[in-house]
């Protein structure tokens, strides 16, 4: 049988998205939107940093583009560990270079994820970092 994203039912997950790119919003919010996740989306670095400095409710998820307006991935990145270190960032980007991969890392990202990302892709990223969560809660 296959894995389908509908079945992840995430309706009580926020997944934040820091993407500048229209398209690739779009697909990331209809994917997501699907499972019933609470989606919010920031366009540039600048408006996201706003938002954690200014906000403290509950992130489940951030999607994060390498290279946006404003404020780069990597230093927004950098910004949002300071306070919350647990919370699982995922950098997609078409960067590549080891160099790239390597500063994203040692920014605090959880995965370096090169695009085009396929709907199979994000929903075992979102089953990896997400669903773990019910389990444990369940087993506990």
């Amino acid at each position: 049988m296959a894995l389908n994203i509908n079945d992840l039912q995430l309706t009580d997950k926020r997944i934040i998205i820091v993407e500048d790119d229209l398209p690739s919003i779009r697909y990331y919010e209809t994917l997501l939107k699907s499972s019933g996740a609470d989606v919010k989306v920031f366009h540039n670095g600048k408006e996201f940093v706003d938002y954690i400095n200014q906000e403290k409710g509950h992130i489940d998820l951030v999607f994060m583009d390498f290279l946006i307006p404003l404020i780069n991935g990597i230093e927004c990145l950098r910004i949002f560990r300071k306070e919350r270190k647990n919370i699982p960032v995922l950098i997609l980007t078409a960067y590549t270079s080891e160099q790239s991969k390597t500063e994203a890392y040692l920014a605090g990202c959880n995965e370096y994820v090169l695009k085009p990302i396929y709907p199979e892709k994000i929903f075992f990223l979102l089953e990896k970092y997400l669903k773990h969560e019910v389990s444990q809660s369940l087993a506990g």
